[in-house]
């Protein structure tokens, strides 16, 4: 008989109390932080665009320009504002509900929790709440920490050399492309031609459900096993791209348990890892702009020669030992949030990116 189910226990009510002109420091900060990236994709946006690189982020993931914005301390930390004032002026310049409306956070009092003091004054303010958070989501943490903790006990596999977008290309006379307003560098016949050449070993499902077709049964995966949803906790390895990159969809599926600077942390892995991504794709970049920092266009990684898988390789096993941190990091902060429900099932939607 399984052992029953107990509801989340609140943790240890002893805070650390921010001043409010301390806090709505640290929220300006992350907004600018995230908006020298995010604020050429919504100007492009409201032109009605597309960036084919960058827009990935917010296209194919769901969380949202406006809501990365959004500036969490994480559990433990009160903000300090005894009238409501510091988070009525936070939401003026957000364009936004005050923090008091938003979700999983509560209002504590003065004197109502331990350390919430500010030059020797007990403060009142707001405190992520994590209990709740447990409440709403205990199947959805309890699978994220073990997803996140089997990958990261895995050795890293650099073997596939971002073949995964040249089987989404795969016949593309027939099937046409995902990027369509980009061109393929050697064709559609020079594309599949790299595909019938070549050994792919996908293993993971959010990549290898976009396959052309014909493309599904080449990939070997792990051993001859393929990647489905279902096996997403056997078979995810530290050395996948696109593991590297989902590190920002499990951050952002448990803010604001997940404080802001490792959201931001793992959002720009995702960032760096999406240039790399489309750089060794079988699309040509070529006038394609630029939107990262310090970088003049986007070079070809031409994982058809020898050169450019190694320099695949490289990159992709310096991004494994990013991810590997960023991975030990978000561990830190589930092991420290309390009742989370080992073994339960996460929903589909919990586990998707979500857009197909």
């Amino acid at each position: 008989m399984p052992e029953p189910r107990t509801a989340p226990v609140s943790p240890p009510t002893a805070v650390v109390a921010l001043p409010a002109d301390v806090w709505r420091a640290h929220a300006r900060a992350h907004r600018a932080r995230i908006a020298r990236r995010t604020d050429p994709l919504v100007a492009l946006r409201m032109r009605g665009e597309k960036h084919p690189v960058q827009d990935f982020l917010f296209g194919y993931y769901t969380h949202s320009p406006a809501a990365l914005q959004r500036w969490h301390p994480g559990p433990g930390v009160l903000l300090a504002d005894d009238d409501g004032a510091a988070a009525r002026a936070e939401a003026a310049e957000l364009g936004t509900t005050p923090r008091g409306e938003w979700k999983h956070y509560r209002r504590v009092e003065a004197g109502e929790v331990t350390g919430a003091v500010v030059d020797g004054r007990a403060v009142g303010g707001w405190l992520v709440d994590v209990a709740a958070v447990l409440a709403d989501r205990a199947s959805g943490v309890a699978f994220t920490r073990e997803l996140l903790a089997r990958t990261a006990g895995r050795a890293p596999r650099l073997g596939c050399f971002g073949l995964h977008e040249w089987a989404m290309a795969y016949r593309s006379d027939v099937h046409g492309v995902r990027h369509s307003q980009l061109p393929l560098r050697l064709g559609a016949g020079g594309t599949d031609a790299v595909v019938e050449g070549s050994r792919i070993r996908c293993t993971h499902f959010d990549a290898f459900r976009f396959f052309a077709p014909e493309a599904r049964d080449r990939n070997e995966g792990d051993d001859g096993v393929l990647p489905t949803r279902a096996g997403m906790r056997e078979m995810e390895q530290p050395g996948c791209l696109h593991a590297g990159m989902d590190l920002y969809k499990w951050a952002y599926k448990l803010v604001p348990v997940v404080d802001s600077d490792l959201l931001a942390d793992c959002f720009d892995l995702a960032w760096d890892i999406r240039r790399l991504d489309m750089e060794a794709s079988p699309y040509d970049l070529t006038g394609v702009d630029d939107l990262s920092d310090g970088r003049d266009g986007y070079a070809a990684v031409r994982i058809e020669e020898p050169a450019g898988r190694a320099e695949y390789a490289r990159r992709q096993r310096e991004f494994a030992e990013r991810g590997q941190a960023l991975r030990a990091r978000l561990l830190a902060v589930l092991d420290a949030a309390v009742g989370a429900a080992p073994g339960t099932r996460p929903d589909t939607e919990w586990t998707s990116s979500a857009r197909p």
